[in-house]
């Protein structure tokens, strides 16, 4: 079975096992994005149907909600806290090296599909401001000389 066969039954299944729910378009956006790692646009058509929706109704609340993504994530991702006290601590100046580091924005993923980058409102690392998160892994007072480190071990970006 090809990759977007199987892309395509996966979706298939969560569609049958959640459509009959209330408020279903959620449930199934979230499990499809669990499964995947982001929602595919051939499939928002199946999502509609399924649920009596226009396709610009689906890909509205896709695009409303930012934790949904509509292309296939990075290898890793990084969550760069935008709470408080990381902001107090030198978050802008990082957010600002990261995204000129990785060469994207939020929501976005490197050309060579190694770095996804995303906002995060807290780690609950707020003694060790500013922090990350790159994986399972969280990280306290980064700089950007100790983002560059993190970023180029091969543990990291595997």
């Amino acid at each position: 079975m090809t990759e977007s066969g199987n892309t395509q039954s996966i979706v298939q299944e969560i569609i049958a096992a959640l459509k009959d729910k209330p408020g279903a378009l959620l449930p199934i956006l979230h499990g499809v994005q669990n499964a995947l790692g982001y929602i595919p646009a051939e499939n928002i058509p199946d999502i509609a149907t399924a649920l009596n929706l226009s396709r610009a109704e689906v890909h509205g609340v896709i695009s409303f909600y930012h934790y949904f993504r509509d292309t296939p994530p990075g290898k890793q991702t990084i969550h760069l806290c935008r709470a408080e006290s990381c902001q107090a601590m030198g978050g802008r100046q990082l957010e600002e090296h990261v995204k000129s580091k990785l060469g994207i924005d939020f929501h976005e993923t490197t050309a060579d599909g190694k770095f996804s980058l995303e906002p995060v409102y807290c780690l609950g690392n707020c003694a060790c401001s500013p922090a990350m998160q790159i994986g399972k892994e969280i990280y306290g007072r980064v700089t950007s000389d100790s983002f560059d480190a993190t970023i180029t071990n091969p543990e990291a970006s595997a």
